[in-house]
């Protein structure tokens, strides 16, 4: 999920060690220019067996550095100069050996001298490493991991999966688009640091029969852009979601259901835990007091089943009315399709919730884009028309003012 120049302003150095995931830097320079980054490529004499200085100048539009003695500099000092204006360097791939060598503080190349040369407090490091299987569960390997992330360096993966060698597990370096995903949200205030976020998604399906039933047209963007905001904000967050098919944030707990009673059944025990409860999910109000065991079928009489309709649980109020100890901080959503605010100023009221985000939801349901109004006892905050991750990000800040820490 990747809003507008998500990166502008950032220039970032990226460093390839030797490797052959050294391909997946192509892309990823892709993706850092098209989020609005400047990339610097710096190679290892080993990345140089891999992918080829020409093509990963084509894609970044500048020079690519590979020598410490680089006489393109007036001082001769590349390992000086290509920090002093970044906002963080990345190395995709960090190989097993080039760890190894920031874990010893050896700088026997342009790419670890300039890691050693950077400006900790204000040029960041972030290392995603690639290698076979073996290598990084090696004891040898996982010690120099600990002593860079001891020494402030950021390590991004790797995953499990299929590797070059044709063995599986994990060391295979993180696609390009989630790397950029990582750079981005590496980058956002951490204002929901150490705090649990309990997120509803999507719509509920309620069955008729075994093949059909009643849902909405809420495509779950716009909680699951909240649960990705909330992780990048530092939260722990769980995700409820109903029946929709979107990728799960990374570093979100999902939990997939699909009913409204099912969503109840999920979120009242789970709510305790969490500190925050944003019920993003647009939740059926009614479902059928009794569900056929057949489907139900034309018989050519041009009668329609009568069906008796009972309410549903009202999950938000439920997690409202918890005893003070047990209730978590709440916000909700009122998707209105006429006078909206009218609307979600009632339901704040009659929910006995802090905060709802109002929108008109026929103009919005499946869209990438939304426009809110945050109603609550202060006053009401209008969030402009903006992509739904923007839109997240501006809420959960509004959020982490607003909500008080749990004693």
């Amino acid at each position: 999920m990747l809003e507008a120049a998500a990166l502008q302003g950032k220039h970032i150095v990226l460093g390839l060690s030797g490797g052959v995931a050294c391909y997946k830097a192509a892309e990823l320079t892709r993706e850092l220019t098209k989020a609005g980054a400047t990339v610097q490529v710096v190679m290892t004499e080993a990345a140089l067996q891999f992918i080829t200085v020409a093509t990963m100048q084509a894609l970044s539009g500048r020079p690519v550095y590979t020598n410490q003695w680089d006489g393109r500099e007036p001082n001769h000092m590349p390992h000086i100069n290509l920090t002093r204006q970044a906002d963080a360097v990345l190395v995709a791939p960090a190989s097993a050996d080039f760890i190894a060598q920031l874990a010893q503080g050896r700088a026997g190349e342009l790419l670890a001298l300039l890691c050693l040369a950077r400006p900790i407090e204000r040029c960041p490091l972030l290392l995603a490493p690639a290698m076979n299987r073996e290598m990084w569960a090696h004891p040898a390997t996982q010690r120099n991991v600990a002593q860079v992330r001891a020494d402030g360096a950021t390590v991004l993966g790797p995953a499990p999966g299929d590797q070059a060698c044709g063995e599986v597990g994990d060391g295979r370096m993180l696609e390009a688009a989630e790397l950029r995903d990582e750079l981005i949200a590496f980058f956002q205030p951490k204002l929901l640091a150490g705090r649990r976020v309990l997120v509803t998604a999507g719509p509920t399906f309620e069955a008729l029969d075994p093949v059909r039933g009643l849902t909405n047209l809420s495509s779950g963007k716009m909680g699951f852009a909240i649960a990705h905001a909330a992780a990048e904000a530092g939260a722990q967050v769980t995700l409820v979601a109903g029946p929709v098919h979107l990728p799960t944030p990374r570093g979100v707990q999902r939990l997939n259901v699909r009913s409204a009673q099912q969503m109840f059944d999920a979120v009242l025990p789970l709510a305790p835990a969490h500190e925050l409860f944003i019920a993003t999910a647009a939740v059926a109000d009614w479902r059928p007091a009794a569900v056929a065991e057949q489907k139900l079928k034309k018989d050519g009489s041009g009668r329609v089943p009568a069906f008796e309709m009972t309410e549903n649980p009202d999950i938000l109020a439920a997690v409202a009315r918890l005893p003070e100890a047990q209730r978590p901080w709440c916000v909700g959503f009122a998707a209105e399709s006429e006078k909206v605010l009218e609307h979600a100023r009632a339901k704040r009221l009659r929910k006995g919730i802090p905060l709802i985000v109002a929108n008109h939801g026929p103009s919005t349901f499946g869209q990438d884009h939304n426009a809110l109004v945050l109603v609550h006892e202060g006053g009401e905050t209008e969030l402009p028309a903006a992509d739904k991750l923007t839109l997240a990000r501006q809420l959960v800040a509004e959020v982490a003012r607003l909500a008080p820490r749990r004693a």
